[in-house]
């Protein structure tokens, strides 16, 4: 495959101020001089011993003094705005903690929430972690059935959500839950019988001495999206929060007294390892904002919180690269310092257009459910090769693998062996080791067990390295088109696309071919004022041989309804469903995605 994506956009640099005030000023020298433990000493750990996510990110900035700053900053729908101090929410997360144990729900045992950003997830999250008790987070747009997977699967023992929600997804399923033993409802409108979650906290002491959990006791279960087959729970531990709050420091430039707006869902992992866990252990304040996507609302949080670090994800950087520059104009955002991406590898374009309209380039990085923390990063002082995800973080050890006719790692009798030149695709992996790796898929060994080989943890994913350890994603092994010969990233030709200016997002398949196997086809949603004619077609076929060469699409379709997962990722397979007329192609699985 050509290599465009590292070709055709100038590297970034940054000023010598910037590069001095980062937390990780000289990429080089920090790599060299990282150590797990010395990060893990940077907590506090518990009073009598142990480790636990939830006093990590509150209790202890309370017993430092800390305990007046915001922690949280929660707008409401109408725009309300209400503060929660640190020491407010160690009070409030004791209450539900002393909660769990006065409904008899025991170390070990499973809380689910069903929630959107309100207060109380934050509460039930730490609470349940205060506990000793396992948090697993589900995505509130689910529907009945992968709820009822997931609860079955994680053995779920309460479940935290609102009436509405109950009524309309939990209801009809919970004859299939038989370990389901207390429902907590959120707001004035309880069950027939049962006390709201407010009466129920305000009853509990909010006096609580935090289980002394260890840091390999099991703390999280975060579910995979289930898109093809079941849903695999990946198991992950306390010490986990050692990788949350060094990676936030790193990765994302995190620091006390910012102003942190992380906008991935809290039913998935990102939304609950920076949206949530990381952001708290470094002193942060957390802005989370219950209204849907809105450009100018987007704007006005980023402007009137004065958000100062910002995590968002490529689609919602599309959506609102499809309106007018002009528009972020009219808004103060000087308070900005960082803005990185997060749940699919973001195009080049985005990286571009956040330099040029919020002054600042859109920071890349790569990690997965099962990695529980990032990998693999762009820098804020460190140069930004746009399309790149960056380099391994401090404490990490990437590789790429050579990979066999299947396009994942070519295992021989156990071993494997790692490219031999710069920009050569191979599986992407990792050494196990870092603190935040999944512990296992619950109740699943022979299915963790497939994902390790030779001392290497096998991502799954594409990829190739540039000379300067620069990483490039390529696409999933089970994803990538192979035609004629070529083993092509659909992500890399959606890239090249985009960076046309007719272009607003694209999704690339590939489409069954009796010569070549498959050939490159695009599907492609055009910007406002754009009319998706023939001569445009032609003109896009064109840019994309300009770009490609030989893996360039042979067929572009225009479509203003590309598919998308709730999390806003292009699905590739219900476009290759709706091409060949199977059943997947019916747009009433998206909830279910």
């Amino acid at each position: 495959m050509q290599q465009t994506t590292s070709s055709h956009w100038a590297p970034i640099t940054k000023p010598r101020d910037v590069r001095e005030q980062s937390n990780l000023t000289d990429y080089a020298r920090a790599c060299r001089a990282f150590d797990w433990g010395a990060a893990r000493a940077e907590l506090s750990g518990l009073p009598g011993g142990g480790l636990n996510i939830a006093y990590e990110a509150v209790d202890r900035h309370v017993a430092a003094g800390r305990g007046e700053v915001t922690a949280l900053r929660w707008i409401d729908r109408h725009d309300q705005v209400t503060d929660i101090s640190y020491a407010d929410l160690a009070e409030r997360t004791n209450r539900f903690a002393n909660l769990l144990r006065t409904l008899g729900v025991g170390r070990g045992e499973r809380v689910f929430t069903l929630l959107g950003r309100v207060p109380e997830l934050y509460v039930a999250v730490l609470g349940t972690l205060k506990a000793g008790c396992v948090l697993a987070p589900l995505f509130s747009a689910f529907g009945p059935e992968p709820i009822r997977q997931r609860m079955r699967l994680g053995g779920a023992a309460v479940l935290v959500t609102t009436p509405a929600l109950y009524w309309k997804k939990i209801a009809p399923i919970k004859d299939d839950l038989p370990g389901l033993r207390h429902v907590l409802l959120v707001n004035p409108d309880p069950l027939p019988g049962e006390a709201t979650l407010a009466e129920q906290l305000a009853g509990s002491s909010p006096d609580f001495t935090v289980e002394p959990t260890s840091p390999q006791d099991m703390a999280l279960l975060h579910f995979t999206s289930g898109t093809t087959g079941q849903p695999k729970a990946a198991v992950h531990v306390h010490e986990a929060v050692v990788a949350h709050h060094s990676t936030a420091k790193h990765a994302l430039d995190l620091r006390a007294g910012d102003v942190f707006w992380c906008t991935a869902d809290p039913g998935w992992v990102t939304g609950m390892s920076y949206g949530i866990i990381a952001p708290l252990t470094i002193g942060a304040t957390v802005v989370s904002d219950e209204g849907e996507f809105d450009t100018r609302r987007w704007y006005r949080v980023l402007s009137e919180q004065k958000v100062t670090v910002w995590y968002t994800a490529p689609t919602a950087l599309r959506m609102l690269m499809r309106h007018s520059a002009d528009i972020a104009g009219e808004y103060d955002l000087s308070a900005l310092r960082y803005v990185a991406s997060v749940g699919e590898p973001l195009n080049p374009e985005a990286v571009i257009w956040g330099r040029d309209v919020l002054g600042l380039p859109v920071h890349d990085n790569w990690w997965q459910t099962e990695t529980g923390a990032i990998m693999i990063s762009n820098f804020r002082a460190e140069e930004v090769r746009p399309g790149s995800m960056g380099r391994p973080l401090p404490g990490v050890t990437a590789a790429v693998l050579r990979r066999g006719p299947d396009g994942r790692a070519q295992i021989t009798h156990g071993k494997v062996r790692e490219v031999a030149e710069p920009g050569e695709v191979g599986e992407l992996a990792l050494r196990p080791g870092w603190p935040s790796m999944f512990r296992g898929y619950l109740d699943e060994p022979a299915r963790y067990a497939a994902c390790f080989a030779d001392g290497w943890y096998l991502t799954g994913d594409l990829a190739r390295r540039d000379a300067d350890g620069y990483y490039w994603f390529v696409g999933r092994a089970d994803d990538v088109i192979k035609s004629a010969g070529h083993l092509v990233g659909p992500f890399e030709v959606e890239s090249a696309l985009m960076a046309h200016p007719a272009v607003a997002e694209a999704g690339v398949i590939g489409k069954p071919d009796p010569v070549a196997g498959e050939l490159v086809k695009a599907f492609v949603s055009l910007r406002p004022g754009f009319e998706p004619t023939e001569q445009l077609r032609g003109e896009l076929l064109a840019f994309g041989r300009r770009a490609l060469g030989a893996v360039a699409p042979k067929e572009i379709a225009f479509d203003d309804a590309l598919p998308h997962t709730r999390s806003g990722k292009v699905m590739r397979r219900l476009l290759k469903a709706r091409e060949l007329g199977t059943p997947e192609g019916d747009l009433s699985t998206l909830e279910s995605a």
